[in-house]
């Protein structure tokens, strides 16, 4: 089986996997947050937390990889413009991104805490839920940007 092919085909996995799992996480965690629910919310986010661990982890992981590889294998440098502006937009994913890993397990720990002692959610909960639901959009963003700029991969002079 050709190499090439095998690389673009786990490269489209990967970002199908990111973008599939970032919707899916952010559906769910809305879902749950808009119950007021402790109970729910703790459940969900725990849920959420392993998503987050075990598939954007491993596709976050894994793209830059095959992403470097297909560049490589296909000549084109890295400092190919939509090559570059792909690597800037998914550093700027990942700038969101990690803070919201730490924000779920928080969300999860004052949620299941609420829970417990049957109480509400605190103050600090809400404040981290609007915290990483702002962080979702720009890092959603750049990762729709960036499938798009692997299909069209449109010519970019500025680099």
């Amino acid at each position: 089986m050709d190499p090439d092919l095998i690389l673009r085909w786990l490269h489209v996995i990967g970002a199908c996997v990111l973008l599939g799992t970032g919707a899916g996480i952010a559906f769910f965690m809305l879902i749950a947050h808009r119950s007021g629910d402790a109970r729910f919310i703790a459940q969900t986010a725990g849920t959420v937390v392993l998503a987050d661990l075990l598939f954007t982890t491993t596709a976050v992981v894994l793209q830059p990889v095959t992403g470097g590889l297909l560049a490589w294998r296909l000549g084109w440098p890295l400092t190919e413009g939509w090559v570059f502006a792909s690597l800037v937009l998914y550093a700027v994913a990942g700038v969101f991104w990690l803070p919201v890993v730490w924000i779920q397990v928080r969300m999860r720990r004052l949620a299941q805490a609420a829970a417990d002692a049957d109480a509400q959610l605190p103050w600090a909960y809400h404040r981290l839920f609007r915290i990483w639901f702002a962080c979702g959009f720009p890092a959603f963003a750049a990762v729709l940007i960036i499938v798009w700029l692997m299909i069209a991969r449109p010519s970019i002079g500025w680099v």
